[in-house]
C-alpha cells in the first residue's frame, strides 16, 4: 500500500511538471585572481549557490524539455573585498538553438561591472521579488531579462511580460541606492537603461528585429537562405527605425557585439547584390566594426 502511494505522488509530481519544467542550464565560473593575501576558501559556495538558485527555480508556467532549457554562462570577476563584502563584473552569454541545425546561436553577450554584494559561509538564497536582495536581485533580474529575450526569439514580442518582471525588480533595487540600480550620472550602458529601452514603446522595432532574425531568418536558413538574408535585412531595417528613435545606443551595441562575425558569415555567400546591401546597411548601423563587415566586399 505504502509503495502505491510512493508511485501516485511521483506520477502526480510529473503531471504538474514539478523538478522537470526549470528553464535554465547556467553555468557559473568565479574569478578572484585580483584579490589577494585573503582568505577566500568559503567563497567556493558561491558558485554551487548561484548554479542552483537559477536552475532549480521554476521561473515561468511553460514546460521545458531538458534539451530546451537556456544555456547560460556566467562569469563573475571579483575586483576588491572588504569584510565580506566585495565589488564584481559579470558576464553573461546565452545562447539559443537554430531549428533544423544542431547549432546554437549566441542570443546576447551581457558585460555588467557594477555589482556589490556581500557573501559570508552558510549563506541562503530566497526567491522574493519584492523585496531586494544584493545578490537574489541581480539574478532574478537577468533571468527575467533573459527569458525576455529569448522568448522575443521565438514570438513577436513575447517576452514582454518577463521583461516587465525585470522592470519591476529593478524598480524596487533602485529605490535602495544600491551600486548599479539607478540611472547614475555617468554612463548609460547600465541596468537601468538596458531594460527601459526594452520596454520602451519606441523601440519596439528592436524587439521585432529579435524576432524576424532569429525565427524567420536563422530558423529558415538551411531550407530557404535567400528568402532568410532578405528576413534578416528586414530585422536590419527595423534597428536602423528603432536607431532613429533614440540617442541611446547601448541596446544596439549589444546585439551587434553579439552578432557581428554571425551576420558577415550569413551573407558572405550570397550573390553580389546581397553583400554589398548588407555590407551598406551594416557599414552605417554599426560602423565601429567596420573592419569584419569588409569581408563582404
Amino acid at each position: 500500500m505504502k509503495k502505491n502511494h510512493f508511485i501516485l505522488i511521483i506520477i502526480l509530481l510529473c503531471n504538474t511538471g514539478f523538478a522537470i519544467a526549470q528553464e535554465f542550464n547556467a553555468r557559473v565560473s568565479l574569478n578572484k585572481s585580483q584579490i589577494q593575501n585573503v582568505s577566500l576558501d568559503y567563497l567556493d559556495d558561491l558558485v554551487p549557490l548561484i548554479e542552483g538558485y537559477i536552475n532549480n527555480h521554476t521561473w515561468t508556467e511553460q514546460r521545458y524539455e531538458e534539451n530546451e532549457r537556456i544555456k547560460m554562462n556566467i562569469q563573475i570577476i571579483l575586483s576588491t573585498e572588504s569584510n565580506n563584502n566585495f565589488d564584481a563584473s559579470l558576464v553573461i552569454t546565452v545562447e539559443r538553438p537554430i531549428y533544423n541545425t544542431l547549432q546554437q546561436t549566441p542570443l546576447i553577450v551581457i558585460s555588467d561591472n557594477a555589482w556589490r554584494f556581500n557573501f559570508n559561509r552558510n549563506r541562503s538564497l530566497i526567491h522574493d521579488t519584492y523585496q531586494f536582495d544584493d545578490i537574489a536581485s541581480i539574478l532574478d533580474y537577468y533571468a527575467y531579462l533573459v527569458l525576455g529575450f529569448d522568448a522575443d526569439s521565438f514570438s513577436e514580442l513575447g517576452g514582454t511580460d518577463f521583461l516587465r518582471q525585470a522592470q519591476s525588480i529593478l524598480d524596487i533595487a533602485s529605490s535602495t541606492g544600491a551600486t548599479g540600480w539607478t540611472s547614475g550620472t555617468g554612463s548609460r550602458r547600465n541596468r537601468y537603461y538596458l531594460i527601459n529601452s526594452l520596454v520602451s514603446s519606441q523601440l519596439e522595432s528592436y524587439r521585432r528585429a529579435v524576432y524576424r532574425y532569429h525565427r524567420l531568418g536563422l530558423d529558415t536558413f538551411t531550407m530557404n537562405p535567400r528568402s532568410s538574408r532578405q528576413n534578416i535585412m528586414q530585422s536590419l531595417r527595423l534597428i536602423q527605425e528603432s536607431l532613429r528613435q533614440t540617442t541611446d545606443d547601448y541596446l544596439f551595441d549589444l546585439f551587434f557585439s553579439t552578432k557581428s562575425r554571425e551576420l558577415t558569415s550569413l551573407f558572405i555567400d550570397g550573390e553580389a547584390t546581397e553583400r554589398l546591401d548588407a555590407y551598406m546597411l551594416l557599414s552605417e548601423l554599426d560602423s565601429s566594426r567596420l573592419t569584419e563587415y569588409e569581408r563582404l566586399q
